[in-house]
């Protein structure tokens, strides 16, 4: 019988399933499709990140969980540089060649059930994920590996010829991410360093694409510290962050519409504490090894003017790879100290340190490590000497290294220790001050947070006005008789 012969609802039933089924095996071009500029300016963050893949070699999405990483970007972009099938409205990477790709995750099962499914569909359906099904070659599974795949051929569009997609794991070890060049590398998770590194190399000849989408569960790693210019965070405009050789795109809950009020509720009552902005916000931070586990939101403040009058004091932390100094105002009344600005440089000799603080006030007293009183390997000369020789006005701080971190986490908790938000190089330091596994403190990327504890624990107590002369009483003086 032919379909036209059959009862209208019967007709319109099968019209219906055949629909589905086309549109199941063509899921892409409904993701964003050609007329839905809408859903496109709904969606900015992604854009944004695709379009940068037209300068960057090298990109990351790092964002909450349930933002689109993996099927709306990661995803998305490896099925057009492998089908060739690029929309009109595309800004981004193109490439007028068959592609040949690795994908990678966690775990080979996390690979398989995540990354497989949506590329591909589920097992039994293939065809119905990303990668339209009438563009699916020839399908390679891994030997014992339970249906997932390992490599898969995807028809080039343009040419007719066929792209070639692998699927890797980082749990085979980096050994396996070693051999031919790739056109691209998608890492969705974020992967450890040395399959990272390989990954590089395996793009080098062919100025391939790296492209990294993870939720920064593991903190400020060495991986997200390449993105984040040095853990400045709050360099991001517009979500985005880019220098000289890679770019990242971040991404919160608010920045997708797809995700209502009452579900954000519940996701945010199931995050771990010290997880919260990172599931929520894609903001790494170091959870619970983090030192002192504020949210910057409580000591953190907008520049504003200090009265003269509050007393001024700075500490200073020495070193040729970096030195730093910290400045405090006191608000004697509540006790509050303000740290307003900052010093930071390496590879100078001290005058020039001295002439950069004398600068902020050279009345201004300071405290300096203690380490400086000891004679310099250079040339057996005190450090602290050579500072006081500029006209530095210098004491020894007290190096409590324990005491100290608990005298600034009680300030920090009590709201007696407020920051600038324009000092970036001390949060960054401070968004990575931590403890390593077994409980010791990492001596890295520490100085101002040094100079902070320094300053907490010997440094308020002998603030002094900056320039005391700005308040001193005029003598008195009798008046003259016959002049006004």
């Amino acid at each position: 019988m032919e379909i036209e012969e059959l009862p209208p609802l019967v007709r319109a039933r099968l019209k219906a399933e055949e629909l589905a089924r086309r549109h199941s095996r063509r899921k892409i071009k409904f993701l964003y499709p050609e007329e839905g500029a809408l859903r496109r300016d709904l969606y900015p963050r992604h854009m944004a990140f695709f379009g940068l893949g037209a300068r960057y070699d090298t990109r990351a999405f790092i964002a909450a969980n349930r933002v689109g990483k993996t099927l709306g970007c990661g995803g998305y972009e490896l099925v057009l540089h492998l089908t060739g099938e690029y929309p009109t409205w595309w800004s981004g990477r193109r490439f007028n060649h068959p592609t040949d790709w690795w994908v990678a995750g966690e775990s080979k099962e996390t690979v398989r059930d995540i990354i497989q499914s949506k590329l591909m569909g589920t097992v039994g359906a293939f065809g119905t994920g990303l990668i339209p099904g009438d563009l699916i070659g020839r399908i390679r599974f891994r030997p014992n590996g339970n249906d997932a795949i390992d490599t898969v051929k995807v028809r080039h569009v343009p040419t007719g010829k066929w792209s070639m997609l692998a699927f890797k794991s980082y749990d085979q070890g980096q050994g396996s991410f070693q051999g031919t060049e790739k056109d691209g590398i998608w890492l969705d998770e974020e992967a450890p360093e040395a399959i990272r590194s390989e990954c590089a190399i395996r793009l080098m000849t062919t100025k391939g694409l790296l492209i990294e989408t993870f939720t920064p569960l593991k903190g400020l790693t060495p991986v997200v510290m390449k993105y984040m210019n040095e853990g400045q965070i709050g360099d991001a405009h517009e979500g985005v962050i880019e220098n000289e050789e890679r770019a990242v795109v971040m991404a919160g809950w608010d920045d997708v519409p797809h995700l209502g009020e009452d579900e954000k509720r519940r996701m945010l009552a199931e995050s771990e504490p010290h997880l919260v902005k990172a599931r929520s916000k894609g903001i790494p931070t170091l959870g619970a090894g983090a030192i002192w586990p504020v949210d910057e939101s409580e000591f953190v403040i907008p520049d504003m003017q200090l009265p003269e009058f509050w007393p001024r004091v700075y500490a200073l932390d020495v070193g040729w790879n970096k030195t730093a100094a910290v400045w405090a105002a006191v608000d004697r009344e509540t006790d509050t100290a303000y740290l307003y600005a900052e010093h930071y440089k390496g590879a100078a000799e001290p005058v020039i340190h001295a002439a950069a603080i004398k600068a902020k006030g050279k009345l201004i007293p300071g405290v300096i490590d203690p380490a400086a009183a000891s004679s310099s390997q250079k040339d057996g000369k005190k450090m602290i000497r050579l500072y006081r020789d500029e006209g530095l006005v210098l004491k020894p701080a007290d190096n409590a290294v324990e005491a100290g971190l608990t005298d600034v986490w009680q300030r920090l908790t009590t709201g007696k220790l407020k920051v600038f938000k324009s000092l970036q190089n001390w949060l960054m330091e401070f968004r990575m001050y931590h403890r390593d596994e077994n409980g010791v403190l990492v001596k890295k990327n520490d100085h101002l947070m040094d100079c902070t504890r320094y300053l907490v624990r010997s440094g308020l107590k002998i603030a002094q006005v900056s320039e005391p002369k700005s308040y001193k009483v005029e003598p008195y003086k009798p008046a003259v008789p016959g002049v006004m």
